[in-house]
């Protein structure tokens, strides 16, 4: 199967599941709880490998990946309905599509809000003044209100990537360095 239909694969998946708990949160009035459940789940999964490996790898079974989540729910406190939500994730073999999944519930919380999302990439974690003068930023833009979902990544060496729906801005260094390497070889 070609990435771009696997990616769409795991995107179809990821909404169809994100939609479903947005539901479950609706009708139980918790939207905003999930929502900080799922971040906090996220940050979990970005600062282990190991519980990076379990989601993402295919190798574990499902039965030791629902051991391994429902011990972690457990130990951390995680609200209800996202453990369960894990769980009916996990043992319908879908965990890989995990942080599409979270992605999504964002989206459609934030849309929910009447907000849009920014996923913004950042070489280090921002301050809560960068991320309020960024979100004016956006907001001053696309007119409305802006939820912000970061990811860290060291490899992109500074600046920021910011993506609302389909525009992207790119004034990371990497690709900054791509662009006068690139002119640099044409002179030369």
């Amino acid at each position: 199967m070609p990435v771009a239909d696997t990616s769409q694969l795991i995107s179809g998946v990821a909404e169809r599941y994100a939609s479903s708990l947005f539901d479950l949160a609706a009708e139980a009035g918790k939207v905003d709880a999930v929502g900080a459940a799922l971040d906090g789940f996220q940050a979990l999964i970005d600062e282990s490998a190991d519980l990076k490996r379990l989601v993402l790898s295919p190798v574990f079974s499902a039965e030791d990946q629902l051991k391994a989540l429902s011990a972690l729910s457990e130990k951390i406190g995680l609200d209800a309905l996202v453990s369960n939500f894990l769980k009916v994730v996990a043992g319908n073999r879908r965990l890989f599509a995990l942080p599409g999944m979270i992605r999504a519930y964002r989206q459609i919380a934030a849309a929910h809000r009447g907000e849009i999302t920014a996923e913004v990439t950042s070489a280090h974690a921002l301050t809560g003044e960068q991320e309020t003068e960024l979100k004016a930023a956006l907001k001053s833009v696309t007119g409305k209100d802006v939820a912000l979902s970061v990811t860290v990544e060291p490899s992109i060496l500074g600046g920021l990537i910011v993506q609302v729906g389909s525009r992207q801005i790119d004034t990371s260094l990497r690709t900054k360095l791509s662009t006068l390497k690139l002119a640099l070889k044409e002179v030369g």
